[in-house]
């Protein structure tokens, strides 16, 4: 199929009314299309591949509705029959409008609007009659591929989405040239996408950017798992069954061990006798400290969860674009994480802080309950030491010397939870261990509170980036000393010291999910170069904002250019592709836009022109087949058929494609050098 020739023969020729005519339809009553099996099988995949890529993020109720008007339309062109009445249509679109004011409350919104033109689109099929109504159903298909980016912009996302417009496409081939096969209707589709591809290249480079990016405007709400600014037992353990990935970072130049990759996130310091939350924020623009010691640089690609805090090592230095920092040390974003987001950041672990905290803060993070867990208060009271320090001492060797055990499965925690799981259960995960800690520290008198982020990660062996997940995440607690400022504490790196420097995997060997036991490691290696792929994706695409833009431009003297002088160089782009293109077309155009069967015309005339029997310009098959016949006698049962058998195919709509390669073959075999003299006399 010639890609051309698409849009000519797509609004006529092969779609005719039931008469059979090629004139095209009124405009007052369009005339209906009988749509063949095949062309009906290509439109309806065309439309399940769309609403495919959308299922993760449409309720179950739209995914029934849609798949049985889908199941419908199948079901009535397979058998041959009418589309339904149009009085069926309108309940089925009131039905829908009412069932989404009532799921989500509203019919504005990213979400409510996917979810109507998804509907849409399947009773539009449902009550295709006419070529209008292929048209509608196939811009549908296109804007909702387009819309799939507002939900999710992963390269899982990009690739579905772009198989659904070659499916699309390949419709389209389908209904302009019925003998086409499947194998032609791809390629021509794949043509039209290569086609394309430089100017969304062009766009895409040069465009002014978005700020903020198109999918995170009006964004709907959306729960993420992940930490969330509180704590209570069995929190982060549940978090350990997911191996869904939090973050990755790309480290520039040296990265620190794994003891000391701790990932600070939410900072716990109100405790109400069973849960941990974060205070009041103060809030600046800029670390309140000094960086010194050891530096590491490096980028943090993170996962959207719909919050403000951003993990990063400890302890962030310099401004950074969009990220404010809080008085307990937290890297802060401007807007919530509703979409993947890269940030840089620098950091200095050995830089001391909190040096002069208020006494506000202090207070704050020696306070207790007044009641519950007096067991615990009476431990604290016989720890207590001359100094914080070794009243911190005392309390880890109480931890070290007590018997306590690193488990994924901790027992439920009853009234007095601190009480219970110091003297009793003596079990439990890393949550248990920071808060029991915490508030042995602060009935002893030492200013302490709960961290809470993730520590550790995996360094993925392709792209050497370090993959943070949900099963890394971790809690450890801070002490203040005067003239030292505040120091981590981790008191599950005494009691599972494998946890800290090998993972969960060292710590939990033979009781970890699935995924994460190494005997599956197969699917370790799949999932690293697929993490790897998208990690570059999420780098390169994702991330490439207007900072980005001009930074790539910049490279090419044009670091300086405006939104409007970026619009014009992306004007002058699209200009110059579509004049090589057209150069291009019209350099290669040996075969004249001729079909398959007129190309196998034409070769046929050609074998027979250096022995003088070309055909004429104003012949006809037919007449072409007597003159051949004269010259040649003995072989006019042969050239006769060939030259019936095209005029019968040219002239019967629509040919077969078997018919039409099995006549190219014949012309393609045809040795007219053993059936012809060398010289022929007229």
């Amino acid at each position: 199929m010639n890609v051309k020739g698409l849009n000519a023969r797509l609004s006529g020729a092969l779609f005719r009314g039931r008469n059979g005519h090629n004139d095209p339809p009124k405009r007052s009553k369009p005339v209906e299309v009988s749509l063949r099996r095949d062309q009906a099988v290509w439109l309806l995949a065309a439309a399940a591949l769309t609403l495919l890529a959308h299922l993760p993020k449409l309720p179950v109720w739209v995914t029934i509705y849609c798949v049985a008007l889908l199941v419908w339309r199948g079901w009535l062109l397979w058998n041959g029959k009418a589309a339904p009445p149009r009085w069926v249509l309108p309940p089925l679109v009131l039905g829908m409008a009412v069932c989404i004011r009532l799921d989500l409350g509203q019919f504005f919104g990213k979400t409510p609007g996917l979810i109507f033109l998804a509907a849409l689109l399947c009773l539009k099929l449902l009550e295709t009659r006419n070529m209008r109504d292929i048209r509608v159903v196939t811009l549908l298909c296109f804007f909702l591929q387009f819309g799939l980016f507002f939900n999710d912009q992963s390269l899982p996302a990009a690739t579905l989405a772009l198989v659904a417009l070659l499916i699309t496409l390949g419709s389209q081939v389908a209904l302009a040239d019925p003998s086409s096969n499947s194998r032609e209707r791809l390629r021509t589709g794949a043509m039209l996408l290569a086609q394309g591809m430089p100017f969304m290249v062009a766009l895409f480079v040069l465009f002014p950017r978005a700020i903020p990016p198109l999918w995170g405007i009006s964004a709907d709400t959306v729960a993420i798992s992940g930490l969330s600014d509180s704590m209570s037992p069995g929190t982060i353990s549940e978090m350990i069954l997911s191996d869904e990935l939090a973050f990755t970072v790309e480290f520039d130049g040296s990265r620190p061990a794994p003891a000391d990759r701790y990932w600070r996130g939410p900072v716990l310091s109100q405790f109400d006798g069973r849960t941990w939350r974060m205070a009041v924020r103060l809030l600046g623009d800029n670390p309140e400290y000094t960086p010194s010691g050891r530096r590491f640089d490096y980028r943090i690609m993170i996962e959207p969860h719909q919050q403000h805090w951003l993990p990063a090592l400890d302890y962030v230095a310099g401004s950074v674009e969009g990220v404010r920092f809080s008085r307990d040390f937290q890297a802060l974003a401007q807007q919530p994480v509703s979409s993947r987001a890269q940030f840089a950041f620098s950091s200095f672990p050995d830089t001391a802080v909190g040096l002069n905290e208020y006494p506000l803060t202090l207070d704050l993070t020696r306070q207790l309950p007044k009641h519950g867990n007096p067991r615990a208060r009476a431990l604290a009271a016989e720890l207590k030491a001359e100094t914080p320090r070794q009243t911190v001492g005392r309390i880890l060797d109480w931890f070290l010397d007590g018997g306590f055990s690193y488990t994924l499965q901790p027992p439920v925690l009853k009234e007095n939870s601190i009480d219970f799981f110091l003297f009793e259960t003596r079990a439990g995960f890393c949550e248990h261990f920071a808060g029991a800690f915490v508030f042995l520290a602060r009935a002893a008198g030492v200013p302490a509170r709960v961290v809470t982020g993730y520590q550790g990660g995996r360094i993925n062996p392709i792209t050497k980036a370090i993959s943070v997940r949900q099963s890394d995440a971790h809690a450890w607690a801070e002490v203040w000393y005067a003239g030292r400022g505040w120091v981590r504490v981790d008191p599950t790196a005494l009691i599972a010291p494998m946890r800290i420097d090998h993972g969960l995997e060292g710590a939990l060997e033979g009781k970890l999910p699935f995924m994460l036991r190494p005997e599956y490691s197969w699917l370790r290696q799949l999932r690293d170069g697929w993490e790897a792929a998208t990690t570059q994706w999420n780098r390169k695409v994702i991330a490439y904002d207007g900072r980005r833009q001009h930074d790539l431009l910049g490279a090419f003297g044009l670091g300086d250019m405006t939104p409007p002088k970026a619009f014009g160089a992306a004007s002058i782009a699209i200009a110059l592709l579509m004049a090589a293109f057209y150069g291009w077309a019209q350099f290669h155009r040996n075969d004249g836009g001729l079909d398959p069967l007129d190309r196998a015309w034409v070769r046929f005339s050609a074998r027979l022109a250096p022995f003088g029997l070309a055909r004429l310009s104003n012949e006809g098959p037919l007449d072409y087949a007597q003159r051949l016949a004269a010259a040649r006698p003995a072989d006019a049962g042969v050239l006769t058929s060939i030259c019936t058998r095209y005029a019968c195919l040219r002239y019967r709509q629509p040919p077969l494609r078997a018919e039409i390669d099995a006549l190219a073959h014949t012309i393609d075999t045809f040795n007219p050098s053993c059936q012809f003299p060398v010289t022929i006399n007229h």
